[in-house]
């Protein structure tokens, strides 16, 4: 039987330590079953009660990145996300590209009148003459969350918009709806008042199997903080250059070679972007 092992989550929360919830994230990066085992085995020896989770993630991630980069890369992909930081816009320029992906006609960061006061909106975004203002909140860290009051403060804002929006005779668009997205959680009573009041929800795991996880995997929309082939440095390079996703370094060589990556370097970036946005697709 498995020795009990309580860990300490990123958002410092107490829990059991699971291996089936370790397996099934692992499984979820396209890991293979031999290759599950061989993280188990490893890390099994070195489990203690308080270990951080991002402790045995950083041991689970090594061992996949010997054996399978794409998948490592794949795995990542929650932290990931955390180091598209420390400011937001880059989160915004990922959330905009997903949409984007989805048949929505795209902008980020957009001036509006509201019938009270003016609004900066993260992402604008319209589809079949219908607009969506959409309300980005990243967190560098697990840590950061959305209770309640971040919805109620968003709705207010969209109903200010609306209401200037929708009674504008020379608007021929219908602004419908907010949204508020997150690449951490959201609190039960923050879900509870956005169904009530129509405000739509995204965070990395909800809606159940249709959250940023899910979506960014379907979609190979990963951002390049997930590549193995860059350092921490270059990564944060690209970003300062407005390149976000790794499918926008297929046609950014000299961006590469700009920030000093040789040829051959460039090459096994490219090689991994190929591998990792083709990679056969696994149920999150």
């Amino acid at each position: 039987m498995e020795k009990q092992i309580y860990i300490k989550k990123g958002n410092d929360e107490i829990e059991l330590f699971s291996f089936e919830k370790l397996k099934k994230s692992l499984k979820s990066a396209g890991a293979s079953k031999d290759v599950i085992e061989t993280i188990i085995l490893g890390i099994q020896p070195n489990l203690y009660d308080g270990m951080s989770s991002n402790e045995i993630y950083k041991k689970a991630f090594a061992i996949l990145k010997k054996h399978n980069k794409i998948c490592a890369s794949r795995y990542s992909l929650k932290r990931a996300l955390f180091d598209l930081g420390p400011t937001g816009f880059p989160f915004e320029r990922l959330v905009a590209a997903l949409l984007k992906e989805k048949g929505y006609i795209t902008k980020v960061s957009v001036i509006l009148d509201g019938a009270c006061v003016t609004h900066e909106i993260d992402v604008l975004a319209e589809k079949d003459v219908n607009v969506y203002a959409i309300e980005c909140k990243f967190h560098s860290d697990a840590k950061g969350s959305s209770n309640v009051k971040v919805p109620l403060y968003i709705n207010s804002r969209f109903l200010d918009i609306q209401q200037q929006w929708n009674t504008n005779s020379n608007k021929k668009t219908h602004l419908k709806q907010g949204w508020l997205v997150t690449n951490t959680r959201f609190s039960e009573d923050a879900i509870n008042y956005a169904k009530c009041v129509g405000l739509t929800l995204l965070s990395w795991n909800y809606p159940k199997n249709n959250g940023l996880k899910a979506n960014i995997d379907s979609m190979a929309l990963y951002p390049v903080t997930t590549l193995t082939t860059l350092t921490r440095k270059e990564k944060h390079q690209l970003i300062e250059k407005d390149v976000v996703l790794v499918k926008e370094l297929l046609n950014a060589s000299n961006t590469m070679k700009n920030i000093g990556l040789s040829e051959k370097r460039i090459h096994h970036v490219l090689d991994e972007i190929k591998k990792l946005c083709n990679v056969t697709q696994h149920n999150a």
